[in-house]
């Protein structure tokens, strides 16, 4: 009997160090990934949809292709109609915020009216509609999305980066649409 429980014991402890080892096998390739992915997508140091900052501002990534010869430079600093920014856009619940792309509706002195583009897949929603992002972000790996519901003022302070110009096509039915107001 006495041998029988000194055979199981390191059996079972070997078991548990198995298990430890895989949880932290997962954990080591997760947090790989993560920092993969936002390499590719120009974030350093940054988690996709993290809304706390510490405190600090975000900065906006270094637009994909703006140290090649073919990059046209940035003829303003502030946001036109029609322009594609990195901006700091606050959250819909108002929790934090997050350095993304988006299109501006309309600009003044103080700010622009503008709608969040995302890299999620919303190919299934009837609120949101695919925009070309290699013409903007040539490193792109696919399209994005451009949400269409109600757009968000953002001061002019938000404005990081200009990105580059909305596709002709799709800006001439943004601004179609009766909801978002027009320049």
């Amino acid at each position: 009997m006495r041998r029988e429980a000194e055979v199981r014991m390191p059996e079972a402890l070997l078991w548990a160090v198995a298990i430890l080892l895989a949880v932290a096998a997962g954990w080591a390739w997760n947090s790989w990934r993560h920092r993969v992915a936002n390499r590719r997508a120009g974030r350093p140091g940054t988690r996709p949809g993290r809304g706390d900052t510490g405190g600090r501002r975000p900065t906006a990534p270094k637009p994909r292709g703006t140290d090649r010869p073919s990059a046209k430079p940035r003829s303003r600093d502030t946001p036109q109609p029609g322009e594609i920014w990195w901006a700091d856009v606050p959250y819909a619940d108002g929790s934090g915020s997050k350095v993304r792309p988006c299109l501006v509706l309309r600009a003044d002195s103080r700010g622009a009216d503008v709608l969040k583009i995302t890299s999620q897949d919303k190919s299934d929603r009837d609120d949101h509609v695919r925009i070309p992002t290699r013409d903007w972000d040539p490193g792109a790996e696919h399209d994005s999305y451009l949400s269409l519901t109600e757009p968000i003022r953002l001061s002019s302070a938000a404005f990081a980066d200009h990105a580059g110009r909305c596709d002709a096509d799709l800006w001439r039915k943004v601004r179609s649409l009766r909801h978002l107001p027009t320049p």
